[in-house]
């Protein structure tokens, strides 16, 4: 199961359920859906032969989706909602039985990132078994962002993967074929990416060029027929070399402001646009009077440049379209479903990303479990933070693929954790050190520590004449265990910073023999952040990572 990812409380019991009553099934997969609750094609996948691929590469299974032979990419026949048997399983969740994983092997570490999970599908059915995809339980996956889809590094990536998978479990004829066929998609892809990176920065400058241009082509003889009554008064060099010069320095101007950057800005548009025109003005005063063409053609063409690159830009906005057109900044309506104490952790969190554009609506202690979409629209709310100490994993996940719910990001907050995550987003507390609830404080944790110590110090010292063998100091390892049962060390313990400030924050604890991670630590900041994650998140389980990994240091002198 990948990291990223946010699975109902009941997902084991269920999905075991259906693999224990399905003796037949070596691996089984789950419905997925991303972060804004879309539901993830990848959940259910063929096998890439070369004709899958085909159809898959030249965009045929978007084309026909409920094709069987043109969507079977995806299995796009198949209902979501059904189970059914299928070829692959997404890396992100899969069951795997034991005795299918003895049967087949591991993962194959010969793929990086991508494939690993088409490989390990494909030697289960040829070992005999079947993979199932289970439409009952439903899970988020973040999807990380290690690649861009858009990137050309994904579809070497990607497609690099698929030639590996061809090598190693098609005859040599048909590998040859499809590694021809996937080279080919990647010039495909990777062409389609490169024009699509070089529409998308030099669109407007272009666009811009041929406005500035055809305002100077339609001016100058207006200007020359008022002015002088002569269409004809100024030399053909005038169009050929000083109006370019001065297109080319309004759009480096636009440059150097950050004005063709997306989002568009006015304000930036207007300053790049100013500011050249300024240093064309600065230029003019220096030239040879047989070069000062007309100013007030300059100032003609500077009024015509605000107005119609602004109008270029309003015509994408009106139209609505992603790219090229003004985005207004709108305050973000934050909704929390969660107590008053979580609440005011969250916002802060929030608050410190949105800053201005920041507009809290809170709703302490709810009635209701989950707002309706009427109170959701009326409202026009941009955020609903579902806090995890209030609801069930099952229910943000049925409000997050509620298709009913538009135009409003849904995200998942952890207030004792101090971060909140949405889709492509993750709202970290700033300064971690703000908290001040440990689990180190509680209680019971304070005892299940001491018991851990207690119990693992007497049966080293019970197979001490095993132990001892392992250890570079064998008096200092007796040592530190006499004096762990004793209450005068703990394994785990601070890492020392000596910055009482911080120190004075974090619950007591006796000196430690070993630090709360496996790796040496020399930053002092990083040190910090340690101790604090330590006390805040602790957990018997990292005691005994610790102590597992570094038991060779217990008979180095304490922290």
């Amino acid at each position: 199961m990948n990291p990223d990812t946010v699975i109902p409380e009941d997902t084991f019991i269920k999905i075991i359920n259906f693999a224990d009553s399905h003796p037949e099934a070596g691996g089984v997969g789950v419905k997925m859906s991303d972060g804004s609750g879309n539901f993830l094609p990848e959940s259910k996948r063929a096998f890439p032969s070369p004709a899958v691929s085909f159809y898959k590469i030249f965009g045929l299974s978007k084309l026909f989706p409920k094709s069987k032979r043109f969507g079977k990419y995806h299995l796009s026949y198949l209902h979501e909602d059904e189970t059914n048997e299928v070829d692959v399983l997404a890396g992100a969740f899969m069951l795997i039985r034991k005795s299918t994983i003895e049967k087949t092997g591991l993962l194959d570490e010969t793929f990086f990132m991508y494939g690993e999970d088409i490989d390990l599908s494909y030697r289960i059915t040829k070992s005999g078994f079947k993979n199932f995809y289970f439409s009952e339980v439903e899970i988020i996956h973040y999807k990380g962002e290690s690649t861009k889809k858009s990137s050309i590094n994904y579809v070497y990536v990607f497609y690099n993967a698929m030639i590996i998978f061809a090598k190693k479990h098609f005859k040599s004829k048909n590998a040859f074929l499809f590694s021809f066929l996937i080279k080919l998609a990647i010039i495909f892809r990777a062409s389609l990416s490169g024009m699509k990176r070089i529409f998308d920065v030099l669109f407007l400058p272009v666009c811009d060029i041929a406005v500035f241009f055809a305002g100077f082509y339609f001016l100058t003889p207006f200007w020359e027929s008022y002015k002088f009554h002569n269409p004809g008064h100024y030399p053909p060099e005038y169009m050929q070399y000083a109006v370019p010069s001065y297109i080319t320095i309004w759009i480096l101007s636009i440059i150097s402001s950050k004005g063709y950057r997306m989002p568009v800005d006015s304000k930036k548009l207007f300053k790049g646009i100013l500011s050249g025109t300024l240093i064309i003005l600065v230029i003019y005063s220096l030239l040879n009077e047989d070069y000062r063409y007309s100013r007030m053609l300059l100032i003609l063409g500077t009024v015509w440049a605000l107005f119609f690159a602004w109008l270029i830009r309003g015509a994408f906005t009106l139209l609505k379209t992603d790219k090229f057109s003004f985005q207004k900044r709108q305050k973000r309506k934050v909704l929390y479903l969660c107590n008053n104490e979580s609440c005011e952790k969250l916002s802060r969190i929030h608050k410190q990303y949105f800053e201005q554009d920041y507009d809290s609506i809170i709703c302490l202690n709810p009635e209701k479990k989950l707002v309706d979409v009427q109170t959701i629209n009326k409202n026009k709310m941009s955020d609903i933070v579902l806090c995890v100490d209030k609801f069930s994993y099952e229910e943000i996940i049925n409000f997050i693929t509620d298709k009913k719910i538009q135009n409003v990001k849904i995200e998942i907050g952890y207030p004792d954790k101090g971060f909140i995550i949405g889709n492509s987003e993750i709202f970290v507390q700033d300064n971690i050190f703000e908290t001040s609830e440990f689990n180190l404080n509680k209680e019971q944790n304070k005892a299940t520590k001491r018991l851990f110590d207690i119990t693992t110090a007497i049966f080293f010292l019970v197979f001490s004449p095993v132990f001892i063998l392992l250890t570079d100091n064998k008096l200092m390892f007796l040592k530190n265990l006499i004096k762990v049962i004793n209450g005068e060390l703990t394994f785990v313990g601070y890492i020392k910073t000596y910055d009482t400030e911080i120190t004075e924050k974090l619950p007591e604890l006796k000196n430690g023999i070993l630090p709360p991670v496996t790796y040496p630590v020399f930053d002092k900041e990083e040190a910090k952040k340690i101790n604090f994650r330590y006390a805040r998140n602790y957990h018997i389980t990292d005691d005994f990572y610790v102590v597992y990994k570094t038991f060779d240091k217990i008979s180095n002198k304490k922290l």
